[in-house]
Order: structure tokens, then sequence, then C-alpha cells
């Protein structure tokens, strides 16, 4: 028995996006709102899970096995401490095959993210 889930990811484009929150000069964000925005920011606020998260953003087809972006100077058990903190951030998502996991960028998030800070000059 597996207790793996595959997510289906839809690939969006910024414009059919709904943001997490306003842009940052449209008005100020509301108490729920800077609670999810803060936590999708911290994630990316150490400096491991940020290189984590451009290693699986920046690999080729959009997804990173965990046995190629692994070596970032840290144990394998720190790894997976980081790339679960990512996920539960909602910036990753994940799919098991076999014996290893998967990981890609949810794109609506990150375009969510780019259109709150965004500039409208």
């Amino acid at each position: 028995m597996s207790n793996s889930e595959v997510v289906e990811l839809a690939v969006l484009d910024a414009e059919a996006v709904v943001p997490c929150c306003p842009p940052l000069r449209e008005r100020p964000l509301t108490a729920e709102e800077a609670v999810r925005t803060a936590a999708m920011f911290k994630a990316l606020g150490d400096p491991v899970r940020l290189r984590l998260f451009s290693l699986v953003a920046s690999h080729e087809g959009g997804e990173a096995c965990v046995c190629d972006i692994s070596d970032v100077g840290v144990s394998q058990p720190t790894v997976s401490h980081h790339l679960k903190k990512l996920k539960d951030a909602g910036l990753l998502t994940s799919e098991r095959r076999g014996t290893w996991v998967y990981y890609r960028v949810e794109p609506s998030v990150v375009a969510a993210m780019g259109q709150m800070l965004g500039s409208r000059d």
C-alpha cells in the first residue's frame, strides 16, 4: 500500500492567476492575507530553502528528483526538512515515483507572488 499522492498540475499563465493578495500598491493587506503571504516569504527566507527552490525551478522540465537537488551542503534529512517546509508553504508540490520523490514549483503561487510584488508603473 502506498501513501503517495499524485498531484495534477495545471500550467497557468500569469493573467489567469488569482493572486494570494492584491499588488502592494493597490491596497493594504488584510491580516489574513499578510499571514498567508508571510508564510510563503518566510519559507524562502532561509538560504538553503531558497537554493533548493531555485534548483527545482530551474531544473530541466520544471521538476527535479530529490536525488538531483540534494547536494546543497547539508545532510539528506535536512534537505527533506527544507523541502517539507517549501511544500507546507505551498511553493512546491511533489510526486513519488518508485523510490524517488519529484518536486515541482507550484506555478500559480509563484505567479501570484510575482503579481503581488509587480509594479504598475
